[in-house]
């Protein structure tokens, strides 16, 4: 026997995905996430695999596991206490910002507070021009002085971002040797080693989120590599990444941002697969855990990557799957502000103590709490097994809202939703216009633990095309940890001209993230499978002010063929932009080399469909659309491809509730998914 195996841990649940080698089978489980002890939930979800079926932690080939530690750490704000070292004179670089707020439609918006204080930036005597050259060097006793005065200020890890470190670190690294001299027991992070690209406020506020989720990071990961110790598990423990690809969670202590979205990245890896698996060439993944909702755009089965997304409040400028995340998950709280308005979230309960309807402490009422007051949540076991529904304590949470309101539970639950939807709506309409891409065209392929108790009403107000909940829904997100490739990505900043003399200059760099590229994939992370190198660059026009990446070929590059690198660029641009100018002098900004590791993928095997109406386990009464209706509740394992049935409905299974509106029609495809299509496009007037 050979299994690998994919963890996801979530804000309330742990999602185990296990893959047989020999027999083919796919097996998961869901465990309660335990955030106070780190890596119990892994070694209690191996325990209830060896009683599920006859598994050995010792056959383990392979152990991936995708968390959202870090999302979470900055949507809460938990992390470290910072302080940030900059170039004396650039101490506002995070209260500058890009002088844009949040919101231009909106009066009252506000750019949101930094991870560090301002009285807590503190200015370093030294200066490095844009093209490496060290115009003054290290004042000492200046990085004493801010040293002294933050540990003064209580703060555990300290954050360097200094003026051009990019061409040169040399003084970031003197910073960080004087910081450990004086010290030792504050972390440290470099701008420099966490991505090293031009732009002081973009590379700034990267180094800052990856200092501030540093020490919980490495803590967590710890406690991970301690738990598979101890269940003698001999596998290489694995953590996703933000580009959808894995490493080895030794490095990712090191390199927290790059595992920061590694969660909700698995995630939208599953769905481009169940994408793929039934020809949708235009999918929403919309992903819904205990703390938040995490939306993003497949084309073509190909997830949209980028650098500059959002992680609560913050951008990252590292290469990653281009996820939206939105503070409200089944866990999130229900409350009234000083105005008497209700709000739903960024405060969730999580998995301790959790929903109140999950009998496991919790008082506060949440969007789960809503879906059990409404009469959604049937299931007396939920998360196989691990919790038990208490639908009083639910209503005894809600109705503290419902008394401040004079509203009825129901009404008041139903308002819950409402309100968390139009989160989720404003944000996913935004991504939508990003990429100038139409609604209506999509499919949402819906996962996680709440996800599909959500999707509907998404797809109503978004006017999607259909809904598209997989199989085993609750744990996509493992699964996608469970096909994700071993992958990293590399770059350096170069400013060269596209012309003979100037791709002269980028071959050397060329040569070196290569080797640096494939030295990292066989020899640090000792991966001897298929390799694949890709190569691109950011180029531009001459005085322009932002760059396009644009895919390249190896031979293009090691041959210097201009020509082949212009045409690339003029045709992205006019892609883009609707126009190109061939006569526009371009520059190279950076060279980037992506190196992935293919990992074998398990084949689900698809099942003929018979046509036939589904016959409902029994029927029960919801509150929705301001009225108590009857629904239909249908248990998963009994419904066969080509099964068909209509909302209102409820879909129990162990990982999750799938809610059926009314004016939904429903059917099993030959994989087993749940196909939901309104039967009539949302009124826009």
């Amino acid at each position: 026997m050979a299994y690998r195996i994919a963890v996801d841990i979530g804000g309330t649940f742990t999602d185990f995905c296990v893959f047989d080698d020999t027999t083919k089978q796919l097996t998961t489980l869901k465990v309660l996430s335990q955030p106070t002890k780190p890596g119990s939930e892994i070694l209690n979800g191996l325990n209830e695999l060896s009683k599920t079926f006859d598994f050995r932690p010792e056959d383990v080939v392979w152990f991936s596991h995708g968390t959202t530690v870090g999302v979470n750490t900055v949507i809460q704000r938990t992390g470290a206490v910072l302080s940030l070292l900059v170039t004396e004179g650039f101490e506002d670089v995070l209260e500058l910002a890009r002088l844009k707020v949040p919101d231009p439609y909106n009066i009252f918006s506000r750019r949101p507070a930094p991870l560090v204080r301002r009285d807590r930036v503190y200015g370093i005597d030294e200066r490095t021009l844009k093209d490496g050259t060290i115009l003054k060097s290290i004042n000492s006793q200046s990085v004493k002085n801010a040293v002294l005065r933050a540990k003064k200020d209580g703060a555990d890890t300290i954050v360097v971002a200094l003026l051009h470190s990019y061409a040169n670190p040399e003084n970031e690294q003197r910073v960080r040797d004087i910081i450990m001299a004086e010290a030792p027991d504050l972390e440290i992070t470099l701008s420099s080693d966490v991505w090293p690209v031009i732009r002081e406020y973009e590379r700034t506020v990267t180094a800052t989120v990856a200092g501030y989720i540093q020490r919980r990071v490495a803590n967590y990961l710890t406690a991970f590599q301690t738990a598979l110790k101890t269940a003698n598990v001999p596998a290489l423990p694995l953590i996703g990444k933000s580009n959808g690809g894995v490493m080895s969670a030794e490095l990712g202590k090191r390199d927290p941002i790059s595992m920061l979205l590694s969660g909700t990245a698995a995630g939208v890896i599953g769905a481009s697969n169940v994408a793929n698996g039934v020809d949708r060439s235009h999918v929403l993944s919309f992903d819904v855990g205990g703390t938040s909702a995490d939306v993003a755009i497949i084309l073509d089965g190909v997830p949209a990557y980028s650098s500059g997304e959002m992680v609560g409040e913050f951008p990252i400028y590292v290469p990653t799957v281009s996820v939206t995340s939105i503070g409200e998950g089944g866990g999130s709280i229900a409350w009234i502000d000083e105005f008497g308005v209700l709000k739903v979230g960024p405060e969730s309960a999580g998995s301790n103590p959790g929903p109140a309807c999950f009998c496991l402490g919790g008082t506060n009422p949440t969007i789960t709490d809503a879906f059990a007051v409404s009469g959604f949540l049937v299931s007396e076991n939920l998360g196989y097994g691990s919790v038990s529904l208490d639908v009083n304590k639910a209503q005894t949470a809600i109705s503290a809202i419902s008394k401040r309101l004079g509203k009825r539970n129901p009404e008041v639950a139903e308002s819950i939703i409402n309100i968390a939807v139009s989160g989720m709506f404003l944000e996913t309409s935004k991504l939508f216009s990003r990429r100038g891409v139409d609604p209506r065209q999509f499919s949402l392929v819906a996962f996680g633990g709440a996800g599909p108790m959500l999707a509907c009403h998404l797809t109503r107000e978004l006017g999607l095309a259909e809904v598209i909940v997989p199989l085993t829904p609750g744990v996509l997100s493992a699964y996608g940890g469970l096909i994700a490739n071993v992958k990293n990505d590399f770059i350096r900043t170069v400013f060269v001209t596209v012309d003979a003399d100037g791709l002269n200059k980028i071959f050397e760099v060329a040569e070196t993230l290569e080797l640096e590229a494939l030295n990292w994939l066989h020899k640090e992370q000792g991966f001897d499978g298929e390799t694949q190198l890709s190569w691109s660059a950011d180029i531009r026009y001459q005085g322009q002010s932002y760059e396009i990446e644009t895919n390249l070929t190896r031979a293009s590059i090691f041959s210097a063929d201009s020509d082949s690198i212009l045409n690339a660029f003029h045709s992205e641009h006019h892609k883009i932009y609707g126009h190109s100018d061939k006569l526009a002098e371009v520059q190279i900004v950076n060279v980037r080399l992506v190196v992935t590791g293919l990992v074998p993928k398990p084949s689900i095997p698809k099942i003929k469909e018979y046509k036939a109406t589904a016959t409902p386990e029994k029927h029960t009464k919801v509150f929705v659309d301001g009225e108590l209706q009857n629904a239909a509740v249908f248990n998963r394992s009994k419904l066969q491809p080509g099964h068909q049935f209509s909302g209102p409905a409820v879909v129990i299974q162990d990982d999750t509730t799938t809610v059926v509106l009314p004016g939904f029609n429903g059917y099993i495809d030959s994989s087993q998914n749940i196909i939901l299509t309104p039967s009539e496009t949302k009124n826009d007037n």
